[in-house]
């Protein structure tokens, strides 16, 4: 299995619904692949963030550049 043929069958594998032979090909892969398996853990982690909901409260610098950079962007789009 390649990086590309993992990448397009991702999120079945994480799901849990990939045919289990394809499975196999896709854990053998990910065992030797340092960069496919920091993807496959980012998305873990994010769908574990997710599932938990519990919200964050985001640093007051972080939060106002954030909407600073989203009010600048709204008004390029809507000139």
């Amino acid at each position: 299995m390649k990086c590309e043929e993992l990448l397009q069958m991702l999120n079945e594998y994480v799901d849990g619904t990939v045919d289990p032979g394809v499975c196999e090909a896709f854990e053998k892969h990910l065992a030797g692949c340092n960069p496919c398996q920091v993807v496959v853990d980012n998305i873990r982690q994010t769908i574990t963030l997710y599932k938990d909901g519990q919200p964050c409260a985001l640093p007051v610098k972080f939060r106002r550049k954030l909407h600073d950079t989203l009010r600048e962007r709204f008004t390029q789009l809507h000139r």
